[in-house]
């Protein structure tokens, strides 16, 4: 199988160099995730590991994700990440202040009319946890720290990839909203062979 070399660099940072790392040459859809199978062609387990971690980076560094993941107190909005309007804050526990919680407009599900999206819990994540402007790398070894991910396991970690409704919100978003890549599932999968490969980072 033809091998192609892919910068694992987030869609939304700004340009920076990015080791190039071999995966096989997939054929898919931009919309579309590689299923864990298709790495298994890469001998070195480490390099399997980073390779398949800069797949699942494709959906970590997606506006669905990223926009709530700011490193300072301001939520984005749409693909290009603008400042939250109206303006909100985080506030001490990542669901805004009163009386501008982020539950006073978003609630348990999306509200098609008011175009307002929505999920259980809706927050930011942690501060300690940025994500916008952020290269897989970067990620990567956040999401391995303790002491940043809010103390959680990789065990956790999957968990929460795979069962929390505010991640799942993510491929149903609503209105013109575009869908991160894949789906919960696929990086579920994802995710799971990376640990399962070690947890290497790119």
């Amino acid at each position: 199988m033809k091998y192609a070399f892919v910068l694992l660099a987030a869609c939304s940072a700004p340009a920076h160099p990015a080791a190039a790392v071999p995966i096989p040459d997939i054929a898919r859809a931009t919309d579309e995730l590689a299923a864990p199978d298709a790495f298994a062609p890469i001998a070195d387990r480490a390099t399997r590991s980073r390779a398949l971690f800069g797949e699942a980076a494709r959906v970590f560094t997606s506006p669905r994700c990223v926009n709530c993941h700011p490193a300072d107190d301001s939520p984005r909005q749409g693909d290009r990440h603008a400042l939250h309007d109206p303006p909100i804050v985080r506030g001490p526990a990542n669901h805004g202040i009163p009386p501008l919680e982020c539950a006073t407009c978003h609630q348990d599900a999306n509200l098609p009319l008011a175009r307002v999206p929505g999920a259980p819990n809706w927050s930011l994540a942690p501060s300690t946890m940025p994500w916008l402007d952020r290269t897989p790398s970067q990620i990567c070894v956040q999401l391995k720290d303790p002491a940043r991910n809010g103390g959680k396991s990789l065990a956790q970690i999957h968990d929460h990839v795979a069962h929390d409704p505010l991640v799942a919100w993510g491929w149903a978003p609503g209105k013109d909203r575009k869908p991160a890549p894949g789906s919960a599932a696929q990086l579920a999968a994802l995710v799971q062979a990376w640990i399962d490969t070690g947890a290497e980072c790119p």
